[in-house]
């Protein structure tokens, strides 16, 4: 009797592991998404498949995904210069092509597409703004664990398909 009590407890134990490990993937893929990610990588796949990396090899960002379906995004070089001015409006043409050119900022709403693995932003306004309004524009998940996501952009207006690297960022 008592071997029997010492089966089922490791039973027990077993299966909780079990389901610890897999109640992450029992989420849905919304679920999953919700909270804060920092930038890894972004690499830009162009149509004759050269690549390269718009906001080099150690970019900075964030995404944050909301329960209620809203979204933020930053993604920049790390290495933006610093306004000589100190005054965001006095930026020189070189200043501000160089901020412009390194870095992109919107945020919207979303939804998941579960069957399709896809999210859909609905841009409401961003650093450009010829994005806001335009064309739907699908995220294709590649990748998605407790800690990373890979989404692919399939088509932006440049005409690249960007691979981009997300980790979650660690609570504080």
């Amino acid at each position: 009797m008592r071997g029997l009590r010492v089966f089922g407890a490791c039973a027990v134990i077993i299966a909780l592991a079990l389901s610890n490990g897999s109640a992450f993937a029992q989420k849905s893929i919304k679920d999953q998404l919700v909270g804060t990610w920092s930038l890894v990588a972004v690499t830009a796949e162009r149509a004759d498949g050269t690549k390269g990396e718009p906001f080099g090899a150690n970019p900075k960002g964030v995404i944050i995904f909301t329960a209620d379906g809203h979204f933020s995004l930053l993604q920049m070089r790390a290495e933006l210069p610093k306004i000589a001015a100190n005054d965001r409006g006095k930026a020189t043409p070189e200043e501000a092509a160089a901020i412009v050119g390194g870095s992109i900022a919107y945020y919207g709403t979303y939804t998941v597409n579960e069957a399709d693995k896809t999210i859909t932003p609905k841009l409401e306004a961003g650093t450009y703004m010829n994005i806001v309004g335009g064309p739907e524009q699908k995220r294709i998940i590649t990748a998605l664990t407790a800690d990373e996501l890979q989404f692919t952009n399939p088509r932006t207006p440049a005409g690249v398909t960007l691979l981009t690297v997300w980790k979650r960022a660690p609570a504080h």
